[in-house]
């Protein structure tokens, strides 16, 4: 359950006081959802564990800055945090995972190599009908950089330019990264509808 205004401030100010309880008191509520969106991105189970107590440890030792703004606004800080530290760990120790080349040119941003994928215009269905392990499943198929590009544009609404500043690659690369996610997406999703189809 998400807490209102004046119980998150009540545990912001608790967090900035050292407040143990309060450390573990956030940890109830927003955990899951952090570990959540950190699985979003990274896939591996080990680099998973890593990447989030890097993440909660820079929340812990950083919320003293934290400056509250409403309703969400710990939730949001949090969150933002979760995702940096996972796009951190891309950039270093899983460079090898991720590809973009530049359109047009010859110059290759420093990432692997990724299999060759669909070029058709499918655009993913509606998910609302997917259960949600099955729709983590799905993202965590994807090749590393089509899956932290699709996360970035998806769920974190950064456009393709901020995509491109953040990953240090071309904003046309970013659209076309996205666009090459949501073909795959959209045979697996066909792919599961098949297999799975509805009650009558």
């Amino acid at each position: 359950m998400t807490p209102n205004s004046n119980e998150e401030q009540r545990l912001v100010k608790q967090l900035q006081n050292g407040n143990k309880a309060a450390a573990r008191e956030f940890f109830s509520r927003y955990g899951d959802c952090l570990a959540g969106v950190c699985s979003r991105y990274i896939v591996n189970e080990e680099d998973l564990k890593e990447v989030f107590q890097n993440a909660l440890i820079h929340i812990f030792s950083h919320i003293a800055r934290f400056e509250y703004r409403g309703a969400g606004s710990l939730k949001a800080w949090a969150t933002k945090v979760v995702v940096n530290e996972s796009l951190k760990f891309l950039r270093t120790k899983s460079r090898h995972e991720l590809l973009f080349t530049e359109v047009g040119t010859s110059k290759t941003v420093q990432f692997a190599a990724m299999p060759s994928q669909p070029d058709d215009d499918t655009e993913a269905p509606p998910l609302s009908d997917i259960p949600p392990d099955a729709i983590r499943q799905m993202l965590s198929q994807l090749p590393t950089g089509y899956r932290t590009v699709l996360n970035l544009y998806v769920f974190e609404g950064k456009s393709h330019q901020e995509i491109a500043s953040l990953l240090g690659i071309k904003r046309d690369s970013s659209a076309s990264q996205l666009h090459r996610a949501r073909a795959m997406l959209a045979k697996m999703i066909k792919k599961y509808n098949d297999d799975n189809p509805p009650r009558r």
